[in-house]
């Protein structure tokens, strides 16, 4: 079947139901044909005896045989059986086969001619084809008795044998143009099929279909998200290698989910809005076995109806993870530009000092970096011995300068390094975030004081970080740690507070939060810390 490829699908599709409809008309025709042809010649055959037969029993036959005076009248009785019943010839003939009627009235009185009358004059009726004057005939005998059963003659009708080759012809010929007529119709449909099913697949041939077909199996089980496609009876069509990886994960282990209803496995989804109100579902966490996710759902619509939804789906600890990881990163750019800023401005200090020739004053204001860089860098890098925390603080305390917010850092204890990395990027996810909120806080306010204290005491990490702001109102403390709940407006507000919150929870620890309207806001962070011996520091 390689040699197909090289045709179109259309091409193929036509040939196919071309060579299909005309095997399946040829076998008929030739199948009609054999029978029908039979079938006419039996019937001219029965035609011939039931014309015999009626002959046979006529009086004017029966009274022509008997009596030589009436014998005149069979040839008239002949003819007129023979016009009217449209056969070769009405032949009566006597007990010695002389012919007392003939359409030829010259063979009157002559003997049958044929040889085949023998069996007749015995009394038998039957039918046969021979040669006779009129040539080749189907032939009907029938022995004709008077009233006493005694047989007296006996009558022959026949058929041209060419009259049915003639009526067999006529019938194969029409048996050979209904046969044409349904292949030019297959013709038609042939066409008008193949149009359909190229419109069906859009165009595309069986290979591209295959290609398309492939593609799409790897995108799927490449695809890192869980895939799902379902029916318009929330039944799953379709599951990629990773919906069946986080179902495995959520303890669905061994369980075909094709064929299942996506309830069996999702029991939180909502695909009725889905299906029924044709809604997009986006960003919808659940829990599936302990297992947090987020999930979308988008219907599927042809032609106006849903046919069905696409739902995707991924394990939503890894994207907490991913986005504290940019909260992290856009902290840590954050600070390095605060502190960047901050140098070019002193340096801009000291080019005009030089430039005023003011040399006393460079060398009292390096003098004043020199003393409070030490003071402020020694204070941090002397207590919190993480280096990555300690350069983290200081950009914080450069990013609140720039700000023209103070921010103060005390440590009551040494803050030593933690066992786990990993704990250091929540504590920036922490502090950065609760800070910059005490900063934005204390902007309407004429005390712009944030302060962070640190304290590390049985393994527990205490930090305590007030501001003199605004506050925030009661209302608003009982959801500000939801996703998307701030008091700013804005786009991509409200997240700060909710990484927040997952941090602490990641690091299984507490948060208390004191806030009064006009008096400032206290966050209290308690988290479990432990810390890596002294011999790796």
């Amino acid at each position: 079947m390689a040699f197909l490829s090289r045709f179109k699908l259309s091409t193929i599709i036509i040939l196919f139901v071309l060579l299909v409809v005309l095997v399946s008309l040829v076998i008929t025709n030739l199948l009609v044909a054999d029978t029908s042809g039979d079938r006419i010649e039996q019937q001219l055959e029965d035609k011939a005896v039931s014309i015999s037969r009626t002959a046979a029993e006529s009086q004017v036959i029966r009274q022509g045989l008997e009596r030589e005076a009436a014998e005149a009248n069979i040839q008239d009785y002949a003819l007129a059986v023979q016009q009217a019943a449209d056969v070769l010839f009405v032949v009566v003939m006597d007990m010695d086969g002389i012919r007392k009627s003939h359409p030829n009235p010259d063979n009157i009185g002559k003997g049958f001619a044929g040889g085949d009358e023998r069996r007749v004059l015995a009394g038998e009726e039957y039918t046969s084809r021979a040669e006779g004057t009129l040539g080749q005939s189907v032939r009907a005998f029938t022995p004709v008795f008077d009233q006493d059963d005694k047989q007296i003659g006996a009558v022959a009708v026949g058929i041209s044998l060419e009259e049915v080759e003639a009526a067999i012809g006529q019938n194969q010929k029409t048996l050979w143009i209904g046969s044409l007529s349904g292949l030019l119709f297959g013709i038609i449909g042939a066409l008008y099929l193949a149009r359909y099913i190229k419109k069906s697949l859009f165009g595309l041939e069986p290979p591209e279909i295959a290609r398309i077909h492939e593609e799409r199996n790897q995108m799927l089980h490449s695809v890192y998200e869980g895939v799902i496609a379902i029916d318009q009876h929330s039944r799953i069509m379709l599951a990629n290698r990773s919906a069946r990886e986080l179902f495995e994960k959520a303890g669905f282990t061994g369980r075909e989910p094709i064929g299942k209803e996506i309830h069996d496995f999702l029991p939180g989804l909502n695909t009725h809005r889905v299906l029924l109100e044709k809604h997009t579902v986006l960003d919808e966490e659940q829990e599936l076995n302990g297992l947090s996710i987020l999930s979308n759902q988008v219907p599927l619509v042809v032609n106006g109806q849903v046919i069905g939804a696409m739902v995707t789906f991924r394990d939503k600890t890894e994207i907490d993870l991913l986005a504290e990881q940019l909260t992290g990163v856009e902290m840590y750019a954050e600070t390095l530009r605060a502190q960047s800023h901050e140098f070019m401005n002193q340096l801009h200090v000291l080019l005009g000092l030089i430039k005023m020739e003011q040399y006393e004053q460079v060398s009292q204001f390096i003098a004043k970096l020199v003393d409070h860089q030490a003071v402020e860098v020694g204070n941090v890098t002397r207590s919190i011995k993480d280096p990555v925390l300690a350069g983290f603080i200081l950009g914080k305390i450069s990013f609140a300068r720039e700000a023209q917010v103070e921010l103060m850092i005390s440590c009551e204890t040494d803050i030593p390094k933690p066992d786990d990395p990993a704990v250091t990027h929540e504590l920036i996810t922490i502090i950065g975030n609760v800070v910059d909120n005490a900063i934005d806080n204390v902007q309407a306010t004429h005390q712009k004081r944030v302060h962070a204290a640190f304290s590390y005491i049985d393994e527990l990490l205490t930090i305590t970080i007030s501001d003199t702001g605004t506050g925030i109102d009661e209302e608003l403390q009982e959801t500000m740690f939801s996703k998307g709940v701030s008091s700013k407006e804005g786009y991509h507000r409200g997240f700060g507070l909710h990484l927040v919150k997952n941090s602490v929870d990641q690091l299984e620890g507490s948060i208390e939060v004191a806030s009064e309207k006009n008096e400032g806001t206290t966050f209290e962070l308690v988290l479990p810390y432990e810390a890596r011996g002294e011999t790796d520091d």
